[in-house]
């Protein structure tokens, strides 16, 4: 509290610079060093980030000035990266998932309990003021009780843009596993925790091919399923509907719709941080936008570290490890059913993470009031 939180990144692939963009206006973050195991790649974030120093990835877990790692490596490695930052003392923060099995997410959070040291991990997007909008809407009362959601991600396959689109056709991929963390997150945080799920799932092809890159042409056997319903049964008694797919087109619907006994809801892509919430009252005669009421302005990826850089000691922060854990074990779950046929109950919980207020972070605002003044 009151003084800015120094983190070393580990993983310097792609997302990085999303991340990056964003530390450069946030007060909250201090980054000091960069580690990837390919050394030139961190030296490129190095040259580009002013004060930042790139070492290797054992040299940053060992560093005294750095106090939480950021976790950007691989999926697969999320959990070994993350052990071995706890037990360097260090807190946390990783892409998601967690962990690529509840087993492997169990033991980073058991760590880092034992070790004393936070856990955060992204998406962060929930903390936007597209999803706390919403939030607000329905805690303010404004469609009455819940009754139930839709969450809709569509697309006809990664392959058609992505040149190595493998890793997303095999186990620990598929539309569920990489989209869902955004989706589910999003519905915990606007109705609460999950008790139990249901499921089905299917694919339409047994190969995809690869359309762009120097692998054009190429064919890439398909081991999952690529398209997966699943209903979530909330504790508070509400009902929610997922629709993941790599097999279908195109959908019109809504990513995201809330509706309760008073009215509906809207909600913007979970997968960005602002957009449009509306309303349609019971007894209206179309839909209205509603003010932005909540959540940080402006936002992006890395939001979620200066929102925990905030967190007194001991809490969890609001894009924990906790809510990433139980979002894991809703996904795994809705698979788990679609391959029994049998619903599945969760035994993890989740607090509602606290509602974000309208904010603007320290850094942010320096940024827009010059952007202003200009």
């Amino acid at each position: 509290m009151g003084k800015s939180l120094k983190v070393g990144i580990i993983g310097c692939g792609a997302i990085i610079a999303q991340y990056l963009a964003n530390f450069r206006k946030l007060g909250q973050i201090d980054l000091v060093a960069v580690a990837d195991l390919d050394p030139a790649r961190a030296q490129a974030v190095a040259d580009a980030y002013d004060g930042v120093r790139a070492i290797s990835v054992e040299e940053l877990l060992a560093a005294d000035d750095v106090e939480l790692v950021l976790n950007l490596t691989i999926p697969a490695a999320h959990a070994e990266v993350a052990l071995k930052a706890i037990s360097a003392g260090k807190s946390v923060y990783g892409e998601k998932p967690l962990a690529t099995t509840t087993a492997e997410a169990r033991q980073v959070l058991d760590a880092a309990r034992e070790a004393g040291v936070a856990v955060g991990c992204a998406p962060d997007t929930v903390l936007g003021t597209g999803i706390q909008t919403a939030r607000k809407a329905i805690d303010d009362g404004l469609i009455g009780a819940p009754i139930s959601a839709s969450a809709t991600m569509v697309t006809p396959g990664h392959e058609r843009w992505h040149p190595n689109p493998d890793f997303y056709y095999q186990p620990g991929g598929g539309p569920l596993l990489d989209m869902g963390p955004y989706y589910v997150t999003a519905l915990v945080t606007l109705l609460g925790p999950v008790v139990s799920v249901i499921g089905a799932a299917s694919h339409t092809r047994n190969e995809r091919t690869i359309g762009s890159g120097p692998r054009q042409g190429e064919k890439v056997p398909v081991d999952i399923d690529s398209h997966v319903t699943g209903v979530l049964v909330h504790a508070s008694g509400a009902l929610s509907t997922l629709f993941m797919s790599f097999d279908a087109v195109k959908s019109k619907s809504p990513n995201i719709e809330i509706h309760g006994e008073r009215g509906s809801l809207v909600v913007p892509d979970p997968n960005h941080f602002d957009g449009d919430v509306q309303l349609f009252s019971l007894g209206a005669e179309d839909w209205e936008t509603l003010p932005v009421s909540a959540g940080y302005v402006d936002s992006g990826r890395g939001f979620g570290i200066a929102d925990l850089a905030s967190t007194p000691a001991g809490a969890e922060p609001r894009a924990g490890g906790a809510m990433a854990y139980h979002a894991l074990e809703v996904m795994e779950s809705v698979l788990e059913s679609a391959n029994s046929g049998a619903a599945v109950a969760i035994r993890s919980t989740v607090e509602r993470p606290a509602s974000v207020e309208l904010t603007v972070l320290a850094g942010e605002l320096d940024r827009l009031q010059a952007q202003e003044a200009s």
